[in-house]
């Protein structure tokens, strides 16, 4: 797959690169890291995010030229779809601009849309199989691609932390850093430059921590009321869903963000017994085992109700 990939970038000039809505570090960070290698060959490349690049990660290269319109652009020889798991994710309305769309994943069960199908669940991040690509090409790996690929491992294996830190990641890390990445760099930018907007939030959606009986799960939410007097948006929410699994005995954490009239996204993180992906899975989303989404209707107790009693069955 990553020869075909390579011919395909030879061969043609013009590409789109894109990555999944609500983008996290890895999804961003893939996303840029392709972009620059592809500029650096003399391609025309355009960088698409419906929503836009959070200010957290505004200071990855190349991150000024991310487009969320593509409204009057020119045909594409081909697009990259990074770490979507379905291209509904990142815009169905894309394979109608391309000419070939190219999937490049890490999540399992990844929709089988792509004419080229490079997926591998087993991959710690999809900036790993991005690194791959520019290594099997043989080109000099830039400091600006390699600063993208560092932060999308770094983001993904939360900071080596998760149990997909697998010794490729570290290996790529270290090959990153030599190339002159500067690991403060990235820490700085990805959690030390916090807008204060964002800790308000967080402030609120702590007080609404709740604890299951059985102490194995537990939950924070996010309204849009909440939001709303914070001068905060979603992007505004990224980690949150993390805060649950930090209290001695959680297993599993949920973060429900409302996203319209009883419309809820509910994050899922489990730290390894439960699988989360197959509860996502269930209610129409996706993502791994130890990290999953979906969206589900309905007011904000009848969907916390609904998924607390699927969730009791899995862990019972």
């Amino acid at each position: 797959m990553i020869k075909k990939i390579l011919d395909l970038i030879n061969s043609g000039t013009r590409f789109l690169v894109a990555s999944h809505e609500g983008p996290d570090g890895d999804a961003l960070a893939s996303t840029l890291a392709l972009v620059n290698f592809l500029r650096e060959r003399g391609k025309d490349v355009v960088a698409y995010n419906v929503d836009g690049v959070p200010e957290s990660f505004r200071f990855l290269p190349g991150s000024e030229t991310v487009v969320s319109d593509l409204a009057g652009v020119a045909p594409f020889d081909a697009g990259f779809i990074l770490d979507a798991g379905e291209l509904r994710r990142a815009g169905t309305h894309l394979k109608d601009l391309c000419k070939l769309l190219v999937n490049i994943d890490h999540h399992p069960h990844s929709e089988d849309f792509g004419d080229i199908y490079y997926v591998d669940d087993a991959a710690s991040a999809t900036g790993t199989m991005i690194y791959r690509i520019v290594e099997a090409s043989g080109e000099a790996l830039s400091l600006d691609v390699a600063l993208c690929i560092y932060t999308a491992i770094l983001s993904d294996t939360g900071s080596f932390r998760y149990s997909n830190a697998d010794p490729e990641a570290f290996r790529v890390a270290a090959v990153m850093v030599e190339r002159g990445v500067n690991p403060w760099t990235v820490a700085s930018g990805l959690y030390e430059s916090q807008d204060e907007k964002r800790l308000r939030l967080l402030a609120r959606a702590l007080s609404t921590l709740t604890i299951s009986p059985c102490g194995r799960y537990g939950s924070v939410s996010v309204t849009g009321q909440m939001m709303d007097e914070c001068g905060a948006g979603p992007e505004d929410t990224d980690g949150f869903v993390n805060y649950p699994r930090s209290v001695y005995g959680v297993e599993v954490s949920l973060f429900f963000r409302e996203t319209g009239a009883n419309t809820f996204k509910v994050g899922f993180r489990s730290k390894g017994r439960v699988d989360v992906g197959l509860l996502a899975r269930e209610l129409g989303g996706g993502g791994h085992h130890n990290a999953s989404g979906a969206v589900v209707k309905g007011a904000i107790d009848q969907v916390r109700k609904s998924v607390f009693s699927r969730l009791d069955e899995l862990i019972d």
